[in-house]
């Protein structure tokens, strides 16, 4: 799950197979090799779980150890294989350089059921409940491995630490639901939190389909890591003609069994999805945590907030910490200057893993003294770190941004009591795409990891996405902490959905950056489903032509609208094919929706003084 990102080369490389291959001492049960990683032997093993499956490692051992040194340990479903992988790349001399350099036991896993170890997967494996000693999870399967690397590595100082990348960010958070004593510090690095409510599969009750669709089909067919053939470079129209989500299991996964069977039969918040939900297994941590996430992350942009701020509030020990940055999903393991046109003024990742990760983990595992901020905060438009005990700042005052007539947005309250309201048409058949076309496959290029960073004008002249607009800034405005949308609302559906875009829009005139003029970028987007306007865990029918209010949670973020810029906000109704079309009528399960349920509707957006359509802002004084 979880990592749809970069080019496919870095995809196969960090994730899908983390490069490692290297030398080995002996053991029962190794296989030892040629030692292509200068510095390292290597160990291969089987460790055997409490029900006797056993899961396939890899033990990476700096060759002089002038001292006893911590585990890192990575567990993934993507596979652990050969460097050869990808000719001349180390994730020691990569990725993990800075870690490696500081000297660390490294260990990486195949998680039950995947790859070369044995047993049976389960994706989002919850908590067992029940069944004795022998009940397994992640967490069992991460508590035996621990227990077995501190008493058979040699050169272990009792310390482990566990890190990864998406998926494997979420098996670093299971291990410390119920933790061996020897794990003292995890850095899950864009872990999913709630995959319904913000990350990965849905998004307030919004399926995610592209992303579901070609994960699934990537990640279940066969042995895996199996690119869905589309036949087409637009999967915008490749969706299109698919029609409803009902034909996707007849057509395309009838042999299989995978995700997508869930996703259908659980279209709502229920016990399926809420037992996998990390803050209702792990509503508070005993274990020193770093919560890693990306303001660009296209797949699990929520959840690393998500727990840094229940963890807050449930564990204010000093257990708790955050960085985000400027990132893709997983953009902190590369370069981190730039994303398109966006320059950040220096490597951000590099900063991070040096500056950083390197010395948290130094200080929880080694003992090392000073201590690393609670919580860094890149600042997007300033280009500035910021540095705290806490996040959002303290310093701050809640502001809306209402919505005028004549597309004007201001702080100002509308006046208007009678009538005031915008309208658009939006049409299944002709939705609005959630980036320029061709919409190429999540594994053709970086187009996917990169899209909430395009410009917005390529949907400019479309009459089903309403915009509103400040005059240009007359000084700065820092927006720090969570963004929420109140739309009042009708429509002449039983069912519609609401996009809601805060969006910077830089000067026409740019001469410090030509190619920047104009532009609108997208600072924070988010889509509610309308039927459960009134909680995730039961839809409800919308009647038509009755305004009612829909809430839209935008999430967390720090953003500087510089002065001379505009702050825009766009109110759309569809997002395609990144979520999956309303039929607007509706229907118990949409994915049983039948091609004549979609139809046109009227939404109307109200602006008066009465019904006052606003996006809130926390606003750094």
């Amino acid at each position: 799950m979880f990592f749809m990102s970069h080019m496919r080369q870095i995809i196969v490389a960090i994730f899908l197979s983390i490069p490692l291959s290297l030398g080995g001492w002996a053991s029962d049960n190794n296989t030892q090799g040629a030692d292509p990683i200068a510095g390292f032997e290597k160990l291969t093993t089987k460790i055997s779980m409490r029900d006797g499956i056993r899961l396939h490692t890899e033990i990476y051992k700096p060759k002089h150890m002038a001292t006893a040194l911590p585990v890192l340990l990575w567990r993934t479903p993507y596979g652990i294989s050969s460097v050869d992988a990808v000719p001349g790349r180390s994730i020691f001399t990569g990725p993990l350089k800075e870690l490696a350099e500081d000297g660390y036991i490294f260990v990486f896993q195949d998680i039950r059921g995947r790859h070369k170890s044995e047993g049976k997967f389960e994706m989002l494996r919850p908590l067992a409940e029940g069944g004795g000693e022998l009940a397994i999870d992640e967490s069992t399967d991460a508590y035996d491995t621990i227990d077995w690397l501190v008493k058979n590595v040699g050169g272990n100082n009792g310390n482990v630490g566990m890190l990864g990348v998406s998926y494997p960010a979420w098996l670093s958070v299971m291990a410390a639901a119920n933790p061996h004593p020897a794990l003292k510090a995890i850095s899950p690095q864009a872990s999913p939190a709630d995959v319904y409510i913000g990350d990965d599969f849905f998004h307030n009750g919004a399926f995610h389909l592209s992303y579901g669709f070609e994960y699934v089909t990537f990640m279940e067919r066969g042995s895996g890591a199996d690119v869905f053939d589309f036949g087409t470079d637009d999967t915008y129209e490749w969706y299109l003609e698919l029609g409803s989500l009902k034909n996707v299991k007849p057509n395309y996964l009838a042999q299989y069994d995978t995700s997508w069977d869930q996703f259908s039969a659980h279209p709502n918040y229920d016990a399926f999805w809420q037992k996998r939900a990390v803050l209702k297994q792990l509503p508070k941590i005993e274990v020193a945590n770093f919560n890693v996430g990306g303001w660009y992350d296209a797949e699990d942009g929520y959840g690393p907030f998500a727990m840094y701020h229940a963890w807050q509030k449930a564990s204010p020990s000093g257990l708790n910490y955050l960085v985000l940055g400027p990132w893709t999903h997983g953009g902190w393991l590369g370069d981190g200057s730039a994303i398109g046109p966006l320059a950040f003024g220096s490597d951000t990742s590099a900063y991070f893993r040096e500056k950083i990760l390197r010395p948290w983990f130094a200080e929880h595992l080694k003992g090392n003294k000073g201590k690393v901020s609670t919580a860094h905060i890149f600042e997007t438009g300033s280009n500035q770190w910021r540095t705290a005990e806490t996040w959002p700042a303290v310093n701050r005052q809640t502001r809306k941004l209402y919505f005028h007539n004549d597309g004007i947005l201001s702080f100002e309250p509308p006046v208007e009591n009678t009538g005031a309201a915008d309208r658009f048409v939006s049409d299944p058949a002709s939705p609005v795409p959630y980036r320029p076309r061709p919409i190429e496959n999540m594994f053709s290029g970086p187009g996917w990891s990169t899209w909430q960073t395009l410009d917005q004008r390529f949907v400019e002249g479309r009459e089903d996405v309403l915009s509103w607009v400040t005059p240009m800034l007359e000084e700065d405005v820092v927006i720090s902490g969570q963004i929420l949308a109140r739309l009042y609302a009708a429509t002449t559906g039983s069912d519609a959905d609401w996009v809601v875009k805060l969006i910077d829009v830089y000067p026409e005139d740019y001469p410090e950056k030509p190619e920047m003029a104009g532009y609108q970028l997208m600072v924070s987007g988010e889509i509610l489903r309308g039927r459960f306007r009134n909680g995730l865990e039961k839809p409800e029918a919308i009647t038509p032509g009755v305004t009612e209010q829909y809430d839209i949670d935008l999430r967390f973020r720090q953003h500087r609208f510089k002065k001379g810029h505009r702050i825009m906000v766009q109110v759309q109704s569809s997002w395609f094919p990144l979520f999956d079309r309303n039929p607007q009528k509706f229907i118990e399960n949409i994915f049983d929706a039948e091609a004549e349920d979609f139809r046109k509707a009227e939404h109307t957006i109200l602006r008066s003084r009465d019904f006052p359509s606003h996006v809130q802002v926390d606003v750094i004084e």
